[in-house]
């Protein structure tokens, strides 16, 4: 039987009940053909039901380079990438995003509202700068990469995830590219994933690599004179929130040195009528 649905679940093996719940969430969607992925990150996936295809990558190669190997096995024309830690409440959900791939030959990307158990919806789960409230629709120009939907030709036209990233930004690279190929990104509040609250903390290792990749991210994918004012403009930002902390500052700026003098990977920069369309939407790439 054809597949139409791939379902990709990165795990490194540490969480397994709420891999289970996943897992289960993904399996008992209703109305749609759908294959679910299991990839091991450094960890040979074991305990799963029998429907589950599994793939084991003997290291931690990172969050989007995981989620490559999956794609590269996978049978389907569409993709759902949910974390391992998060599920689906409702099992029309895929369905749903079905549809509104086949009514709009245009939409690329749909990210679902994330919430705790409980209901509640950090703003930081919202992908937009200004307005985080989590019950309004848009368009967007990153995700939250724990609960996304992604067509295949947009997959493709973005040449997959980030891999050299291996942590953090990604979602950005994957919306600005899926935007540059004419396709759209969306943020649904009427489909939810539920996800644990979590302390957003981040610790100086993270920091540096939020640093390192925001540069990685203008090189290669900004226009030059756009990605110098991004790379300012995040400089400035990330230094006057880490100013009371100067191990954490100390950290940012080394990770963002380390992204100006290494190969982030092949530069190919989004066109200035994207740029201009991101402008016209109220999200310019300079923060």
């Amino acid at each position: 039987m054809s597949v139409t649905w791939s379902a990709v679940v990165l795990s490194q093996g540490d969480r397994p009940k709420e891999l289970g719940a996943a897992v289960d969430s993904l399996l008992a969607q209703q109305g749609v053909s759908l294959e679910v992925i299991v990839v091991g990150n450094g960890w040979d996936p074991i305990g799963l039901p029998d429907a589950v295809r599994t793939v084991y990558l003997t290291k931690n190669v990172g969050i989007p380079k995981g989620r490559n190997k999956g794609v590269k096995v996978a049978s389907g024309s569409y993709f759902y990438f949910l974390d391992d830690d998060a599920m689906l409440p409702e099992d029309d959900t895929v369905a749903r995003i079905e549809r509104m791939f086949e009514d709009d030959s245009t939409l690329g990307v749909v990210q679902t509202r994330i919430a705790s158990p409980e209901g509640v919806s950090a703003k930081r789960w919202v992908p937009r700068m200004r307005d985080k409230d989590p019950m309004r629709s848009s368009e967007v120009f990153s995700v939250l990469e724990g609960s996304v939907a992604v067509r295949e030709q947009a997959l493709e036209s973005a040449r997959g995830w980030a891999s050299r990233f291996f942590y953090a930004h990604e979602g950005i690279e994957l919306a600005w590219r899926v935007w540059d190929a004419n396709y759209t990104v969306e943020y649904r509040a009427d489909l939810i994933a539920h996800h644990p609250l979590i302390d957003p903390a981040r610790h100086d290792d993270q920091l540096w690599l939020n640093a390192r990749n925001r540069v990685w991210l203008a090189k290669r994918n900004l226009p030059c004179p756009v990605a110098v004012a991004y790379i300012f403009n995040w400089s400035a930002v990330s230094l006057a929130r880490t100013a009371r902390h100067p191990s954490s500052a100390l950290a940012w700026v080394k990770g963002a040195c380390a992204g100006l003098r290494t190969d982030g990977g092949a530069r190919r920069p989004i066109g200035w009528d994207t740029v201009w369309q991101m402008t016209k939407r109220g999200r310019p790439p300079i923060i």
